[in-house]
């Protein structure tokens, strides 16, 4: 009993003792500071790889999701957004005598302004070019474009038609997912009610051209929405003055445009043709755009007609040369266009066609030029266009089945008793007669150069009064049909 009693009073000691020689808790060290925390560059870099890491897994997600469907590509949703206040929309119509650099000229009156241009449709020829331009801007800004693009040498009218009766038309070719089943059902359904033509079908999408009013095509565009676009090649707009009034000022069925030689000061509100040479270098004029020629580069210029052909009508210098179709995707922001326009500029190539539209994607646009070279050219002036800040991607599609189509409108004189003829050509060639005067007709034609040249041989006798062309729109073929092959194939196959 007493050896217990002693060894419970030494283990209560000595638990005393522990207790009262107990160390308080040690602080714990401090973290050892980031290299982030010393560099705010750094840390800056930190938050973008972890705000990319983020985006990479959400994209990674709904591939997966996609793939779980079927499906391996992306798809976009585009909604437009409504103008700042005190700007508007306007609408730019030039006709100039075409030359190499032209293009980038009047592309830099706008870039230099930081004026946005929302579609251009440029139809080219061997020596002139018919610009339709939408321009986004206040009315005091738009009307200085115009003086200053007047004073462009070459340039024989400009005009902002925004105001007048005219007819607008845009071109729209849409790709869609659309695999087979009641998705593609709906899909066909809806293109019958739109008006459009399917161009492609493969086992994952449908390719789908349409054309009208740009009301219709941003229709159109909202309500295949839902299916997923997986890309979108637009026109510029197109413009045509209704009845018997011409584009250019002061013309009409009565008063066919003139020579421009033959024209006054007062007719044109610009210098003689006589008087170009002595353009005074003063400092008002070096302050515009003014670019002053010698007599060797202004020869036969001034002699052109407003009649625009419809088509581009050249043949290639060399025989190695071959029209190259580019499909170059631009952000939206003010001088895109110069920029890529002067790449071609610098090195002395001729644009074919040119045209310009917004993207499936939001605050994107897509250029689609037709240029003239050898393949090592070609691919030189991608690497090139890749130096660009705000180019996103550039494709040759020449190497590739793709869809190209191409729009026209076109003014024909129409006697009362030669409707009936014109109305059976039209519906021979798929054409949509879009106005009736007492005298005029005015013809719509969807399709490729060969029917617009077919075409337009034929109305030649009654009497071609305006044409107005969109550039070349084109896109890669989901389906692989190669139609060029499938063409020679035919063309020499042995019966």
């Amino acid at each position: 009993m007493l050896l217990q009693r002693a060894l419970r009073a030494s283990g209560q000691a000595a638990a005393a003792r522990a207790q009262q020689s107990t160390p308080l808790p040690a602080c714990p060290a401090p973290a050892p500071l980031l290299a982030s925390q010393h560099h705010p560059a750094l840390a800056n870099q930190v938050v973008r790889s972890r705000r990319q890491r983020r985006e990479v897994k959400a994209r990674v997600a709904a591939e997966n999701d996609a793939a779980q469907e079927g499906e391996s590509y992306d798809v976009y949703v585009n909604q437009p957004k409504p103008l700042n206040e005190g700007e508007e929309k306007r609408i730019i119509s030039v006709f100039v005598a075409d030359e190499s650099g032209m293009i980038n000229r009047v592309a830099g009156v706008f870039a230099r302004r930081s004026a946005n241009i929302e579609s251009l449709a440029v139809g080219l020829t061997v020596d002139k070019a018919l610009f339709t331009i939408v321009v986004t801007g206040n009315p005091d800004t738009v009307v200085n474009l115009v003086k200053q693009i007047q004073k462009l040498v070459k340039v024989r009218y400009v005009e902002d038609i925004t105001d007048s009766q005219r007819i607008e038309r845009e071109m729209m070719i849409m790709k869609l997912r659309a695999p087979p089943g009641p998705d593609r059902t709906e899909v066909l359904q809806l293109a019958q009610i739109f008006r459009a033509r399917v161009v492609d079908v493969s086992d994952r999408s449908l390719t789908l051209v349409v054309s009208g009013d740009p009301g219709k095509c941003m229709a159109m565009q909202k309500v295949m929405g839902k299916f997923g676009i997986i890309e979108i090649a637009r026109t510029g707009r197109i413009c045509l003055k209704r009845g018997e009034q011409l584009l250019e000022p002061g013309a009409g069925f009565n008063n066919p445009p003139r020579p421009l030689a033959t024209m006054s000061v007062d007719d044109l509100g610009n210098p003689s043709p006589n008087d170009t040479k002595v353009i005074p270098h003063t400092a008002e004029a070096q302050d515009n755009d003014v670019y002053v020629v010698d007599d060797a580069e202004t020869s036969g210029v001034w002699e052109v007609s407003n009649i625009l052909e419809s088509t581009y009508q050249g043949n290639s210098q060399h025989k190695d040369f071959e029209a190259h179709t580019l499909n170059i995707e631009v952000l939206d922001v003010p001088g895109v266009l110069n920029q890529v326009t002067s790449v071609f500029a610098r090195r002395g190539y001729n644009v074919q066609s040119l045209a310009v539209g917004s993207s499936e994607r939001e605050g994107r646009s897509r250029i689609c030029m037709m240029v003239p070279g050898t393949q090592p050219d070609v691919d030189k002036l991608v690497r090139q266009l890749y130096k660009l800040v705000f180019v996103e991607s550039v494709r040759d599609l020449t190497p590739e089945p793709y869809v190209s189509q191409e729009l026209v409108l076109c003014k024909v004189k129409c006697s009362v008793a030669q409707r009936g003829e014109l109305r059976d050509l039209a519906a021979i060639f798929r054409c949509n007669i879009l106005d009736v005067s007492k005298n005029t007709l005015t013809f719509e034609v969807l399709g490729k150069e060969e029917k617009m040249k077919a075409l337009s041989d034929l109305l030649e006798p009654y009497g071609i009064l305006e044409i107005a062309r969109t550039g070349r729109v084109a896109v890669a073929r989901e389906s692989q049909v190669d139609s060029k092959y499938l063409e020679r194939m035919q063309r020499h196959r042995v019966l």
